[in-house]
């Protein structure tokens, strides 16, 4: 690695077919580079870059493994992850080492001095990847991660180089700025990412760095801040609020220009088209795309805001998992196979969710989107929950967020009304009893996964009663269930 073209040489013979291995070894080279200070720094900046272009297309092969529509076992999921996660992290390890012996002003440091905007960029483009990789295991950020973007946002404004237009990575269109590269990874990282499951964490931060140009990062707050960041205190981008005074040290990104790029997009992608320039590091369908596009349009417009005050109560209750489990505790469900329900102990509740924390073995299969049958301690009835946040803390405890559907549910059985094309009668159901604020006339289902359609009404009896369900909308989707909205009417007693 002294020599440059040695070095070429060395990595035109790393094997071409082994993605994993290989991958692995150029982590390895670039810990062993960083840390070789007899290096002159232009020398050493060069052979990082190297080592990191060589790695690139095994990083996409791999990312492309990971990040897929159909769900990987265990094992390939943990190889994938943790070779992915080593080498982003060993990458942004390596510049940014580089990057704070220039700040120490080391020997020959003034030789980097017009690669400061490359390295920079390069260094954001790495822990943005590496903070990635934590978050679709809901883990921990090391404050250090933090740190690390304050001191290059810090730097690059001094030196004046937050603007300078560079390219990134050769064959990459467009050019890039350390500005974009921090309004990329602070931008995407405060919409809402611990929400989100680890397909839509991916489309989303694809869709952040495609248009992350339009994006503003700077130190002015005006109309169209959206969140801030202090240079001083460094922690993770908040929202800003309005009428509090900021410190002269915090700095705020902007997405007001995201917005109209989201629009057009989603418009396209509302007619099954994915479009051919939207780099998303793999072919996806226009369906996720179309979510993780909402998910930041929603962001952008109008931030959600907790609908019901928490309040620091711990109450014990019972929790069952998935579509199946909550129909065993109906009269809808046979009651064969039915498990005895988990104790999880909620620790902050509202009139809208809560939130539990248990030993992440203790909640193996738990997923954004997972849904639950919750019966809170002294309370007679069963309720509807749907996880919609995760967090893993530094003690292995994972934190749950989730959201009620309902505070009390009723299993049913659906028969097709009229042609049932191919709907098989006797279906269980789960008749979700209204919440404040449901139109009237109308009432939610949570049906098996796949079973929803525009086009087929249903039937069912509740409370001796019969009713002609006519299908209203698919509220969600999830990884086994259907949650549906239906204009409700009642039936007289043989009316067909």
């Amino acid at each position: 690695m002294a020599d440059i073209k040695s070095a070429q040489a060395f990595l035109d013979d790393l094997p071409k077919n082994d993605a994993h291995k290989t991958l692995m070894e150029l982590a390895e080279w670039m810990e062993s580079v960083a840390a070789q200070t007899d290096f002159k720094p232009e020398h050493q900046f060069e052979v990082l870059r190297l080592l990191d272009e060589t790695a690139q297309p095994y990083a996409r092969k791999l990312a492309r493994d990971y990040f897929t529509p159909q769900e990987l076992n265990k094992f390939q999921e943990n190889r994938l992850w943790l070779v992915l996660g080593n080498w982003h992290t060993h990458a942004a390890n390596a510049y940014s080492s580089l990057f704070d012996r220039y700040c120490k002003g080391d020997k020959g440091m003034a030789a980097l001095r017009p690669q400061l905007p490359l390295l920079a960029a390069r260094t954001l483009h790495a822990m943005t990847a590496q903070l990635k990789y934590v978050c679709v295991r809901y883990g921990p950020i090391d404050p250090a991660l933090w740190a690390n973007v304050a001191r290059h946002w810090q730097h690059a404004e001094q030196q004046q180089y937050l603007d300078t237009p560079l390219s990134l990575y050769p064959g990459l269109p467009g050019d890039a700025t350390v500005k974009s590269g921090l309004a990329h990874l602070l931008g995407w990282y405060g919409c809402g990412v611990s929400t989100l499951n680890p397909m839509l964490m991916h489309l989303t931060e694809r869709i952040a760095a495609q248009y992350c140009t339009v994006m503003d990062a700077g130190a002015q707050q005006d109309a169209d801040s959206l969140f801030s960041f202090d240079l001083a205190r460094p922690d993770a981008p908040m929202r800003v609020k309005v009428g509090v005074t900021m410190q002269p040290s915090t700095r705020f990104i902007g997405m007001a220009g995201l917005r109209a790029k989201l629009e057009a997009l989603i418009r396209t992608l509302e007619k099954n088209i994915v479009p051919d320039e939207l780099n998303l590091g793999g072919t996806y369908d226009a369906g996720p795309v179309h979510l993780a596009a909402l998910h930041l349009l929603n962001y952008v417009a109008e931030p959600p805001l907790r609908r019901g005050a928490r309040r620091g109560i711990r109450v014990g209750m019972k929790v069952v998992s998935g579509f199946a489990g909550m129909v065993e505790r109906t009269d809808a469900g046979l009651n064969f196979n039915a498990e005895a329900p988990a104790q999880w102990e909620a620790q902050d509740i509202s009139a809208s969710g809560f939130r539990a924390v248990l030993p992440v073995q203790a909640a193996e299969g738990i997923r954004i989107g997972s849904l639950l049958g919750v019966q809170p301690e002294g309370v007679a009835y069963w309720g509807a929950a749907v996880v919609r946040r995760l967090k893993r803390d530094e003690a292995n405890q994972l934190h749950i967020g989730a959201a009620m559907l309902s505070r009390q549910f009723d299993g049913v059985t659906l028969q097709a009304s009229g042609d049932g094309g191919g709907f098989e009668d006797g279906q269980p159901a789960l008749y979700l009893h209204a919440q404040q604020g449901e139109p009237p006339g109308e009432v939610r289902l949570l049906m098996k996964a796949e079973t929803f359609s525009m086009q087929r009404s249903l039937q069912t009896r509740l409370d001796g009663k019969s009713y002609l369900l006519i299908p209203a909308g698919l509220q969600e989707k999830g990884g086994d269930y259907d949650l549906a909205r239906f204009r409700i009417i009642e039936q007289e007693a043989g009316e067909p």
